[in-house]
């Protein structure tokens, strides 16, 4: 009698699930394999939804309640999509002595976005950190990968503002690219 059950049908034909597939087949779908898992996910698809979370707890057997765990214990998981554009404002000491909570403050209010969250029209995340490392330049924040020093909350919007308005860079899958509100 074999013990083997059959795993589950992929979320759909996309040929991401392929990819996340072999990385659970080489691990034999045992349930060790499961933040390589989601690590595969999310490279694939950006981050983690509840669809990825049921197949990948039907797939490796463990419950969907270790598997969220797992998804929400580890801050480099996400379970929404990332904005076209991230801003990271540093709290850390020497920032936030130099006035990263006003920061925050002009982001809350001129995004309608709290620390964590993306805007609903998906252009902008804003996260925060403990410490970017750019102590000398407090307060800082990095922009799309690009640390930014001693910002008031003006420039920092503004910063911001050219960013959102700037076209879709060259190269970009279509759904990369900005869409429309529907």
């Amino acid at each position: 009698m074999s013990l083997h059950r059959p795993k589950p049908a992929l979320p759909s034909d996309d040929t991401r699930w392929k990819l996340v597939n072999a990385t659970m087949r080489r691990n034999g779908y045992a349930d060790h394999a499961l933040i390589e898992t989601l690590h595969s996910i999310q490279n694939a698809f950006g981050y983690l939804d509840e669809t990825a979370l049921r197949f990948v707890a039907a797939a490796l057997d463990v419950p969907l309640s270790k598997v969220f765990g797992v998804a929400t214990f580890y801050h480099l998981f996400r379970l929404k999509p990332k904005g076209r554009h991230t801003c990271v404002v540093c709290t850390g000491t020497a920032c936030y002595i130099k006035g990263a909570g006003v920061l925050v403050d002009a982001l809350r209010a001129h995004h309608q976005v709290e620390p964590g969250e993306t805007t609903a029209d998906g252009a902008l995340s804003v996260l925060t950190a403990r410490c970017v490392g750019a102590c000398g330049l407090a307060p800082a924040a990095v922009v799309d990968g690009e640390v930014v020093g001693k910002l008031a909350p003006e420039a920092l919007l503004a910063r911001l503002d050219r960013l959102d308005a700037a076209p879709a860079p060259p190269g970009l899958p279509a759904s990369s690219r900005p869409r429309a509100p529907a």
